[in-house]
């Protein structure tokens, strides 16, 4: 029962994350109009780490956990470098794809990669089994999401593009893995999500500097940013952690597909958008996968359900 109890709170947590981080396509709908898609990419990381790393410097536990971490043994360092690598490069890769092939493509390729690589590395770097359950609701929601968004304007297909899509896919598939491996060997996620974030913020701060970041001297621009660092990236990152406690990175990314159906139903209700039937099936198939994802499975013994173990200590993924 405690472990139901732990695993529904961590999908809550990973839904309510998901839930923040769809909203914002919508956030960065009112940029100013000279703002390029990879300039917000980097400002929203850049804002989000800052506050990240403020609020695990700012904790004792925190702190003490991030110090940890900077001096623990070789896996845990390259677990940390991975998962600063893997964000910083989600974002560069995400919306390079996006101008090569277009939205609906590259969109389509990242988010469905992204579930299928995290179960396939965390199998392989010595993670549980992919259950069926797992399979079929990864497969319900990544074929959701296919809909959702190619029900959109449809656009050229960039062989490069696609690259780039499955390698933005890959880069959040490591950041998964590497993040649920650092807090299951008992490091606080504040301090794994500060350590992360701040990282990949260093990172992509000299991006932000050359993409004309302007556009965050005006009110309204430095609003925007300001609420896709602190909501779309503090707080979403934040939830995550906080449900990669109890579960699974693969069942965890799968979850975190709520987020297109929440950015869906946010341009449907605040921008007005329209959605197409195949959109609404799509939507329907997300909210479905996620359903069967989160039900609670049978209790197979009566007493005490086992605790999650710790991941092996010599891998770092």
């Amino acid at each position: 029962m405690r472990q139901e109890r732990g695993r529904a709170g961590g999908a809550a947590a990973v839904l309510g994350g998901a839930s923040a981080s769809g909203t914002a396509g919508t956030a960065a709908h009112f940029t100013p109009g000279g703002a390029s898609s990879v300039s917000v990419g980097a400002a929203r990381i850049v804002f989000g780490g800052a506050v990240l790393l403020g609020v695990a410097l700012g904790h004792r536990g925190s702190r003490r956990d991030l110090l940890a971490l900077l001096r623990s043994g070789t896996a845990g360092r390259v677990g940390l470098v991975l998962a600063i690598a893997g964000v910083s490069g989600y974002q560069l890769c995400f919306f390079s794809a996006v101008r090569l092939t277009g939205v609906a493509v590259g969109t389509v390729v990242a988010i469905g990669s992204g579930p299928v690589l995290t179960g396939l590395i965390s199998r392989l770097t010595g993670g549980g089994p992919l259950t069926v359950r797992w399979m079929i609701a990864t497969a319900g929601a990544v074929s959701g999401c296919a809909l959702l968004v190619a029900s959109g304007r449809a656009a050229g297909v960039s062989l490069a593009g696609v690259g780039l899509a499955l390698a933005g896919g890959l880069c959040y598939a490591v950041y998964a893995v590497a993040a649920a491996r650092m807090i299951s060997r008992g490091t606080g996620e504040r301090a794994v999500m500060g350590g992360v974030l701040g990282g990949a913020a260093v990172l992509l701060a000299p991006v932000l500097a050359a993409s004309s970041p302007g556009w965050l001297v005006s009110a309204r621009g430095l609003t925007v940013a300001l609420y896709l660092g602190l909501v779309a990236t503090a707080v979403a990152y934040l939830l995550v952690g906080r449900g990669l406690r109890t579960l699974p990175a693969p069942v965890a990314v799968t979850f975190g597909l709520a987020e297109p159906l929440v950015a869906a139903l946010l341009g449907l209700l605040a921008l007005g958008e329209h959605l197409t039937p195949a959109a609404v099936a799509g939507l329907a198939l997300v909210g479905l996968a996620l359903a069967v994802l989160a039900i609670p499975a049978g209790r197979r013994a009566s007493g005490p359900a086992p605790r999650r173990p710790p991941e092996p200590e010599g891998s770092p993924l």
